[in-house]
């Protein structure tokens, strides 16, 4: 891989690298290069320590054969990813892809602790270890997750683990009203147990789990006195079901891979991002007219439109109020001639310059971060 680029780069090439292209529609356009690299040919556990509770893979090993082997030993790396069936880890990384249960073991930033990348001159860069407490040096692995493949070649990557919980068990609670599902949202968070996932779903994306109502997903962990007293707790909260092994599976995977389920049945579709407070949660989702998913208890609002019109036009009245958003997925064909981040911040000056530092030339990956880069 480094020697593909830097061959590539000695001759002023572009360069287009991705995994399985399993987000093919997600941020800027794939420009046509003139040389194409795959990664998922890299694709070998390198190193694996049950006991140490860590792993380090190479980029293009498939994010489901990861969870596979992990979950046979007990363990995972709770990123819950969308696209999870196709996707890379290099991938995931790339695009800074995470899931419902972000809200208690946070994203791939805090759980990866080494990182190994080739850059356009034809070197291998290591940043950290594989050891949990290992801190030395400038942590240049946070650059390269969601960088979308601007900056480098992800090759191998190196994930502290998390230990399975001893049981778990979820819960679909149903709300007459939005008013009604956030007072319940906030009375879990300010209660002692804390759930892993808290996800809550509008009448228009409950559908696609049976319902028509505003619906609140939980997913709880911990020892039998600890599942018993959630289940206790949430009755309280409303009329709901609780779902176990397979079923629990099987709800977590509907929620997870909602944003491609809807692009499959939506050609013309696009998906909006928002990120915001808890307390503007309410808010956001009030504003979207169509399917919305929320992770409640980090601040991410998904808003699914069945054509980009109305998502570009979401997204200008979102501008007005200063909302951090960004169309994150749309057809290939209309990519080019959207707003995709409107409001990108200060922090865009500082991008470029990272930008020119590891490719000055602009040749890898050009427009893939919302075509600002």
């Amino acid at each position: 891989m480094a020697s593909a680029l830097a061959g590539a780069a000695g001759r002023n090439r572009t360069i287009a690298i991705a995994g399985r292209s399993s987000k093919c529609l997600m941020a800027g356009p794939i420009e046509r290069a003139d040389v194409r690299l795959s990664t998922c040919a890299m694709n070998r556990v390198l190193q694996y320590e049950p006991q140490d509770l860590t792993i380090s893979v190479e980029a293009g090993l498939q994010w489901r054969e990861l969870t596979r082997l992990l979950a046979a030993n007990g363990q995972m790396v709770p990123i819950d990813p969308p696209f999870s069936e196709m996707a890379t880890v290099g991938g995931v990384l790339a695009a800074n892809s995470s899931g419902p249960r972000r809200r208690l073991y946070g994203t791939a930033r805090d759980l990866v602790i080494g990182l190994e990348f080739a850059t356009l001159e034809g070197k291998l860069v290591r940043s950290g270890g594989l050891v949990v407490k290992n801190v030395a040096g400038l942590d240049l692995a946070k650059l390269m997750i969601g960088s979308f493949g601007t900056l480098a070649a992800i090759t191998k990557v190196n994930f502290k683990l998390t230990p399975m919980p001893e049981q778990e068990r979820s819960f679909l609670i149903s709300f007459d009203s939005l008013s009604a599902a956030t007072a319940a949202r906030n009375r879990i968070l300010q209660g002692v147990l804390q759930p892993a996932a808290l996800d809550l779903l509008n009448p228009a994306a409950a559908g696609a789990l049976g319902s028509a109502t505003w619906m609140l997903a939980l997913r709880c962990g911990g020892n039998a006195a600890a599942i018993e007293r959630y289940e206790r707790e949430l009755a309280a909260l409303g009329e709901g079901m609780a779902f176990d092994d397979e079923r629990q599976e099987l709800l977590w995977r509907r929620i997870e891979d909602f944003t491609p389920a809807y692009l499959s049945a939506h050609a013309d579709g696009a998906v909006v991002r928002a990120s915001c407070t808890l307390k503007g949660v309410e808010e956001t989702i009030a504003s979207l007219p169509g399917a919305a998913v929320a992770r409640a208890g980090s601040g991410v609002v998904y808003g699914y439109f069945e054509d980009c019109q109305s998502a570009a036009a979401w997204m200008s009245a979102a501008a007005t109020r200063n909302w951090k958003a960004v169309i994150e997925f749309a057809p290939a064909s209309r990519r080019s001639l959207l707003e995709l981040w409107p409001n990108p911040g200060r922090d865009l000056e500082i991008m470029r310059r990272i930008k020119k530092l590891f490719d000055p030339l602009n040749l890898l990956n050009r427009g893939r971060l919302y075509r600002h880069l």
